[in-house]
């Protein structure tokens, strides 16, 4: 049953005026690009180095240091939800990002003085975690802001990069693998840097001087994202996906006694009409999930009123989010097995031999391997392998966005089992007598596997989740990567205390695996291999999960407005781009579910404008 309706939109800041302005496209990515950089150079070499400034400065223990990190990093991830759903209900995507960037840099700024001060700095006291009173209140104080504005900038400005490529037009369609393949390889520039010069500055110059650094070029950042203002392409924010959601999740409950109709032609949907003049492309129907389909029934005797009835289109969004958790679930425990690198490897490497010739490789340094592999592998991979691999499969991407996430889940197993072995040799050198220092490097083995596996399931989750996702969703959808980062983090803390409390029962010695401050007398190669058995089992729940995974496509009857791939399925899913409109003629009546009113659709581009307006 179609009825002219169409729900609330996304639009550009210009209506049908915006690629004549020539805005967006990889000129205004390249500002886009230069901030992830930028900040990523102080964010990476941070989150290198933190645990040691834990344990070094403020005398947290072995596991308590790693578990402080972990759980601040599984914060940060969180909260990019915040800032994902600002940008897509409250503030553009541009002022989200430029609000949680001050936070940042003021979060910044305190650690800086917090490193310098040496009053801020507990004496060691032999317990687990040694600060408190003041000092605990300014350095916990002190991670929550950081955390927020950490959070809220990667919950905005993926999708504020994506945005600068039109969805409707073929060729720019096809960049945006690329914009993100160039985004990880920005990310892994200012990383590479960061874990080279900064961590250096912090390991012998100052732990302030490193803070100090990556202060000023966050600070460089933001104001070159802010300067690339008039390229962008800004999206108006629109109706709260939450609300969008919930009507369906509640609609869907309450209608959940009435029968669904045979033919899923008579659930209520927009009319083609309105689709076409509010440029809201419609999603097909699919037979998944058909319980929220309930949302959709207008009872008998009743008009389309707020929160009475829902489109097609809007429970399909909620369709498209619900496939996409078994997805997100599924990458958090590789998520998890990075967490270990950034902790545990980091002090196995301060027991092993850090020259290389006559230079001293700081611990945290060690990234800078892999990170050197990837910065040669992403550009060999788009520009050798997509193409390649474009012919055999005749994907516009060489293989698809859940395939590359597979690979990665892979590389990510055999990472951990490397990581193991590493251990093993490193312990037995050391415990032998005289004890012997293995290098530094053994450590790349398993950080490079790790890397390329990062590669390609980084880009490839950031791909689909903004691809797959509504209009409207785009960064709350996007920010499910970091999500499956957070819950990784958090689920590494979890597990670091449960291995703990369990081993410290049933072995002989009483030790837990990961007890105390001595690595020596641990077996983190067995936390490894553990966390290997677990990645293996869950690569098989991710295989179960994606091929469940159904594709969103757009509605046969409005896909004739939307550029074609060779196959004929359509490029996109929706529509966001408001082209001219000063042809189209019919009116038709637009139905806003949040709204207590129906308006009429004008006739020409002045009345449509207002009605969006109204809309919105």
């Amino acid at each position: 049953m179609e009825e002219g309706q169409a729900i609330t939109k996304t639009s550009y800041d210009s209506p049908g005026s915006w690629k004549k302005k020539g805005k967006g496209g990889f000129r205004a990515s390249g500002f886009i690009f230069a901030l992830s950089g930028l900040d990523n150079m102080g964010f990476i070499a941070n989150m290198a180095t933190m645990v040691l400034y834990f344990y070094l400065v403020m005398h947290f223990n072995v596991s308590t240091a790693s578990n402080t990190l972990t759980n601040f990093l599984g914060s940060t991830f969180l909260l990019t939800l915040v800032g994902a759903f600002i940008s897509d209900t409250y503030l553009s995507r541009l002022t989200t990002c430029l609000i949680f960037g001050t936070i940042e840099v003021l979060a910044l700024a305190m650690l800086t003085i917090e490193a310098h001060a040496k009053h801020l700095h507990p004496n060691k006291c032999g317990k687990s975690s040694c600060i408190h009173g003041g000092t605990a209140v300014y350095f916990y104080a002190n991670l929550c802001l950081l955390a927020i504005g950490y959070g809220g900038v990667r919950g905005a400005f993926p999708a504020l990069g994506a945005d600068q490529f039109d969805q409707t037009d073929p060729v720019e369609a096809a960049s945006l693998p690329t914009f993100f393949n160039y985004l990880v390889l920005c990310t892994t520039a200012g990383a590479t840097f960061g874990v080279t010069a900064i961590v250096w500055v912090s390991m012998n110059k100052g732990w302030h001087w490193g803070f100090l650094i990556s202060t000023i070029a966050s600070t460089i950042g933001f104001v070159v994202l802010a300067v690339g203002k008039p390229f962008y392409r800004v999206q108006r924010h629109g109706e709260s996906p939450v609300i969008r959601i919930w009507q369906v999740v509640l609609l869907a409950i309450k209608n959940r006694k009435l029968p669904l109709p045979e033919n899923s032609a008579d659930l209520f949907e927009m009319s083609d009409k309105a689709s076409s003049v509010l440029a809201v492309a419609k999603i097909a129907h699919t037979d998944q999930l058909r319980f929220l389909d309930k949302a959709a029934i207008l009872p008998k005797e009743s008009k389309p009123e707020p929160w009475k009835v829902c489109t097609v289109t809007q429970v399909e969004e909620v369709k498209v989010l619900t496939r996409m958790l078994p997805i997100l679930a599924s990458t958090i425990i590789m998520n998890t097995c990075l967490a270990q690198l950034q902790t545990f490897s980091v002090q196995q490497g301060r027991l092993m031999d850090p020259y290389l010739g006559s230079l001293n490789i700081p611990t945290p340094s060690i990234p800078v391997i892999p990170l050197f592999f990837m910065s040669i592998l992403i550009p060999i991979y788009e520009y050798v392998f997509v193409p390649f691999a474009r012919k055999l499969t005749g994907h516009p991407s060489g293989i698809t966005q859940l395939q590359r996430v597979g690979v990665g889940l892979v590389l990510s197993v055999i990472s951990m089992v490397v990581a193991g072995f590493v251990e093993v040799k490193r312990r037995d050198e050391c415990n032998k007598s005289p004890p012997y220092a293995i290098s530094l490097f053994w450590l790349a083995l398993q950080y490079s596997i790790f890397g390329i596996a990062d590669m390609f399931t980084l880009v490839g989750l950031l791909e689909f989740f903004y691809k797959e996702a509504p209009v409207g969703m785009r960064s709350l959808s996007t920010s499910f990567t970091w999500l499956s980062l957070s819950f990784g983090y958090f689920l590494s803390s979890i597990f670091v205390n449960l291995i703990n409390s369990v081993t410290e029962r049933i072995t002989p010695s009483k030790q837990g695996w990961l007890h105390g401050v001595d690595l020596n007398k641990n077996n983190v190669n067995l936390f490894y291999w553990f966390l290997a058995i677990l990645s293996t089992l869950n690569f098989g729940v991710y295989l179960v999960a994606a091929s469940w995974y159904k594709y969103k496509t757009e509605d046969l009857a409005d896909s004739e407005m939307k550029p074609m791939a060779p196959n004929g399925v359509p490029l996109i899913t929706n529509n966001n781009d408001m082209t001219d409109r000063s042809t189209q003629n019919d009116a038709s009546v637009a139905f806003n579910p949040v709204s207590s009113a129906a308006e009429p659709v004008a006739k020409d581009n002045k009345a449509v404008e207002k009605t969006e307006a109204a809309v919105n």
